[in-house]
C-alpha cells in the first residue's frame, strides 16, 4: 500500500479545509482556512523531531551476537501519534534533514505575501513523505467561464528518496483536473537538497516563487488559444494515439485494456457533461485525457477506495504527468 495517507487509530494524518480540495484527500475542516501552526496539529505533524542517527549492524553466528558501525545514517522521527522513536530510512553523510515546521513555515510566509489559502497538509507512507498545498486567490478563466484555480503544493521526503519540491497545478474546477502544462521559460516546479544549506535555500525559493505569476499568466494564454482552436474527431483520436500507443504485448488482457481506455477516452470527449461549453475544441481535448487520468486510469488502490489512491499518487508520482505533458506538447508545440 506504497503511498497510504498515514493513519493510527481512527485518525488520519492529513485534513484540509474544504470538501472539493485535492481529489477529496484527507479529514473535512469545514468553513475555514487554516494556518500553518494549525496544520501541524491537525495534520500530526508537528514536533517530529527528524534526526539522522548512524547505522550500526548486527551479525549473528553460533558464538553470539555482533555489533558493528555501518556506513551511513538512518533518518528517525517522534512518532506523533505514539511518541516512539521510529527510522524513516538510510542517507548520507551530506543529507540535512528539513523539518516539517520550516516546511510549513516557508508557506505560512508565501501565504502572507500572497494571499494563497492553506487547503490539505499530511503525511504519507508512514512519515516519509509529507505534503502541504495552498490555493492561491485568483482564478482563471479560461474562454470567459472555466475556471481553472491555481494551487501550489510542497512535498518534502524524509527518508532520503527525494528533495524537498514545489509544483504549480492549475486544476480545472469543474472536474478536479490537475494540469500539467510544461510551458516554454516558465518552470512548474523546483526541487532543494536536502543539504546543510537547505534551510537558506528555502528562502530564496520564495523569490523563485515570483516565477509563479509568469507561468500562469503563460497558461491561461495558452489555454485560450485552444478553447478558440477547433478539434475534429479524427485529430482527437491522433492525440489519444501519441499519448497512449498501440500496445506491443499481443496479450488479451493487454489489447483489453487498450481498448477499454479508447472507449473511456471517447466518452469523455463525445459525451461526458464536464465538457459541456467546451466541446469540440482543443482545450475539451487536452481535458478528456486529463480527465481519464486523474479519475479514470487504472491504480492499485488495495483496501484504499480508487479516488484516494489516485489523489496520492497525483502528489507523489510523475509517471502519469508525463502524459498530461505530451498531450500538451501536442496541442501547443513548441
Amino acid at each position: 500500500m506504497a503511498h497510504q495517507i498515514e493513519t493510527h487509530g481512527d485518525q488520519a494524518a492529513a485534513v484540509f479545509a474544504r470538501k472539493d480540495a485535492w481529489h477529496r484527500l484527507g479529514t473535512v475542516v469545514r468553513d475555514r482556512a487554516f494556518t500553518a501552526e494549525e496544520a501541524m496539529t491537525l495534520g500530526h505533524l508537528g514536533n517530529w523531531n527528524v534526526r539522522k542517527v548512524p547505522l550500526t549492524a548486527t551479525e549473528i553466528t553460533e558464538d553470539g551476537v555482533t555489533t558493528m558501525a555501518a556506513p551511513g545514517f538512518a533518518t528517525v522521527r517522534t512518532n506523533p501519534f505514539t511518541e516512539e522513536a521510529e527510522a524513516l530510512g538510510v542517507v548520507g553523510s551530506g543529507y540535512t534533514p528539513l523539518q516539517n515546521e520550516e516546511h510549513a513555515a516557508f508557506l505560512n510566509t508565501l501565504s502572507h505575501e500572497s494571499g494563497a489559502v492553506f487547503e490539505t497538509a499530511g503525511s504519507l507512507r508512514g512519515g516519509r513523505q509529507v505534503f502541504v498545498t495552498m490555493r492561491l486567490p485568483e482564478s482563471l478563466k479560461v474562454g470567459g467561464s472555466d475556471r481553472v484555480d491555481l494551487n501550489i503544493a510542497a512535498l518534502n521526503s524524509h527518508d532520503g528518496s527525494s528533495a524537498f519540491r514545489i509544483v504549480i497545478t492549475p486544476v480545472r474546477v469543474v472536474c478536479a483536473n490537475t494540469q500539467a502544462a510544461a510551458l516554454r521559460d516558465h518552470v512548474s516546479s523546483f526541487s532543494i537538497r536536502h543539504t546543510a544549506n537547505a534551510k537558506s535555500a528555502v528562502q530564496e525559493a520564495r523569490d523563485a516563487l515570483g516565477l509563479t505569476l509568469a507561468y500562469c499568466e503563460e497558461f491561461e494564454a495558452e489555454a485560450e488559444k485552444l478553447i478558440q482552436t477547433t478539434m475534429t474527431d479524427a485529430e482527437f483520436d491522433s492525440l489519444v494515439r501519441r499519448c497512449f500507443p498501440e500496445p506491443s504485448s499481443a496479450s488479451v488482457r493487454t489489447r483489453n485494456a487498450h481498448r477499454e481506455r479508447n472507449a473511456k477516452l471517447s466518452h469523455l470527449w463525445h459525451d461526458a457533461e464536464t465538457q459541456a461549453g467546451i466541446r469540440g475544441t482543443a482545450w475539451a481535448g487536452y481535458q478528456a485525457v486529463v480527465e481519464y487520468i486523474d479519475h479514470f486510469s487504472p491504480v492499485r488502490a488495495g483496501n484504499r477506495d480508487q479516488a484516494s489512491a489516485r489523489a496520492t499518487r497525483l502528489l507523489t508520482s510523475d509517471d502519469l504527468t508525463r502524459v498530461k505533458r505530451t498531450a500538451w506538447d501536442e496541442l501547443v508545440p513548441a
